[in-house]
This record gives C-alpha cells, structure tokens and sequence, in this order.
C-alpha cells in the first residue's frame, strides 16, 4: 500500500501524539483551552488532539474552513484579505486563528492554510506551502510560512499537524 493510499487512522503516529500528550498535560495544567481552524490539513490537528482521551478538558473545538466562504462565515475572515492576499497567505492563516478563537472563547488557537497537492501549486505558492498561526493571551498572534517538500499530500499534511503542534508547545511554554 503506498503512503498516498494509507488510512488516515494509521497517521496517528507515535512522534505526533507525542506532541499531544505534552500538549495536553501543559493545557490541563494551566486550565488553558484550544481551538483549531484548519483548511489544507483538514481536520487532522483536531483529530490528533481529540484522539487522547480527557481532551475535552482542553479541546473545545475545531473548524474546518476548507473553501473560502467558509473562512468567511465561520471565522470572519474578510473576504477582500482572501481576494487581496489569497487563501494561502499569512493574513488569512493570522485572521483565522484569531477567528477561531474568538468563536470559540478559547485561550489558544491555531490557523493553518496551504496547498497539500497534488495539484493546486503555482510559481509564487508551490505545493507543499503552508502558513501556520497560533493567536494567544496577550494579544499573540504570529504566523509561519513552511515550504514542505513531501512527496505525497498526506506528508505535506502530517509535517503541517506536527509543525503546528510543535510551534503551539513552544508559544504556551514562552508564554507562562
């Protein structure tokens, strides 16, 4: 079975739970909440985060905004950003964190956007480009741009969770 082919129950790979599991015991820790808003990946940090049982002491909930009405509707995001910048740019994954967290009445959230592949890629946005937010207490919101060079879309889509799990431990860390 090639990589492409793979089930997704099988991505909950033991590297990325990892992840979680660090995650969670911080949130449950310092009774912080998160909540996901998520285009090219999907839903898949929302399914990693709630395939730990307890997550709901932490997890409220997690949007996926795949077309751009949608980035508008439940998020907010204006829809001259989306036309300005595109889909795929540093100001919607920025409006869609803080979107996601004002909705959801959260203390972290994490925006992602990106072209997964196979087909989507352009000259100035290729595939394997993604732009992750984290929006947090005190006004944080930051952004990052990541170029994957996956050979897959899954790859491009797993390197994103575990880019956007990673940079979230690191923010909540930086910021207690």
């Amino acid at each position: 079975m090639s990589s492409e082919s793979t089930p997704i129950w099988q991505a909950f790979d033991a590297s990325l739970m990892r992840w979680v599991h660090e995650i969670a015991e911080h949130f449950t820790t310092h009774q912080l909440t998160l909540s996901t808003a998520e285009s090219c990946t999907g839903g898949l940090i929302a399914a990693h985060c709630t395939e730990l049982s307890g997550s709901s002491l932490w997890f409220e909930r997690g949007y996926v905004t795949y077309s751009n009405a949608a980035k508008q509707e439940a998020l907010l995001v204006p829809g001259d950003l989306i036309e300005m910048h595109g889909a795929v740019s540093e100001p919607v994954a920025l409006a869609m964190a803080a979107g996601a967290r004002s909705a959801a009445q959260t203390d972290w959230a994490i925006g992602v956007t990106g072209i997964a592949g196979p087909t989507g890629g352009s000259i100035t946005k290729p595939v394997g480009t993604v732009w992750l937010a984290w929006a947090g207490p005190n006004s944080l919101l930051e952004a990052q741009r990541f170029q994957f060079d996956e050979s897959s879309r899954q790859q491009v889509r797993l390197s994103s969770v575990h880019a956007a799990l990673t940079g979230l431990l690191q923010r909540t860390r930086d910021t207690q």
